[in-house]
């Protein structure tokens, strides 16, 4: 049946294994709990109505017999007051009777093995459930542990390798290329400004010659 084959999914499954591969441990976890109680609750209903059937068939036997013994009874009866006919009918209904209990005896059994079955489940996913429940904050705390040292050891790695070091050459470099302009700036604004003030004090200079060359021409 297809619950005993989630039970049984449910059962075999390692926690470990699925913790591992789960993208959200935790989640997935909590998950899988959530999974086996609902489980549980549904094989404890199954057990319930196998026991209920299996008292059932056992009352359909007891009656069955109680009607063979009845119908036996009647066959001596009709015997004894010479009735054969009678005598036969009653025999035919206590023989039906036998069949009938041969049948029975067969679900009987098959019944109290499908409850021994379900109640076995019932324990064993229990058990796991408990397991499950137990293991929930360690699996989980281990993972974790697990997964930090990874990133650690990941990051270790990465700190080492040439190509984390090619890079902060790079950036080194660019970083040097960026002072080494920024100063080159610096300098030729300063060479512009003291070339203005050249400009302008050799301007001041050549107004002062032609003034007095004005004055010495007016004055001859």
């Amino acid at each position: 049946m297809a619950l005993m084959e989630r039970v049984s999914a449910l059962i075999r499954a390692n926690l470990n294994d699925l913790i591992d591969k789960a993208e959200d441990p935790e989640k997935m976890l909590k998950q899988v709990i959530l999974d086996m109680e609902n489980q549980l609750i549904q094989v404890k209903t199954q057990v319930a109505m196998a026991i209920a059937d299996e008292h059932l068939l056992g009352k359909k036997q007891k009656e069955n017999e109680a009607k063979i013994a009845e119908w036996s009874r009647k066959a001596e009866l009709a015997v004894d007051r010479n009735d054969d006919a009678l005598a036969r009918a009653a025999l035919e209904r206590a023989e039906s009777g036998r069949q009938i209990a041969s049948a029975l005896d067969e679900q009987l059994a098959d019944q109290k093995t499908q409850v021994e079955s379900l109640r076995n489940a019932y324990r064993r996913l229990e058990e796991k459930l408990h397991e499950a429940r137990a293991k929930c904050d360690l699996l989980i705390a281990q993972h974790r542990r697990s997964r930090a040292v990874r990133k650690a050891a990941e990051a270790g790695q990465a700190m080492r390798s040439d190509q984390h070091s090619a890079t902060f050459e790079r950036m080194r470099r660019k970083v040097h290329h960026i002072e080494a302009v920024s100063a080159a700036t610096a300098e030729l604004a300063e060479e512009t400004v003291e070339e203005r003030f050249d400009l302008m004090e050799r301007d001041d200079r050549v107004n002062q010659l032609l003034n007095e060359l004005k004055s010495r021409r007016r004055a001859g």
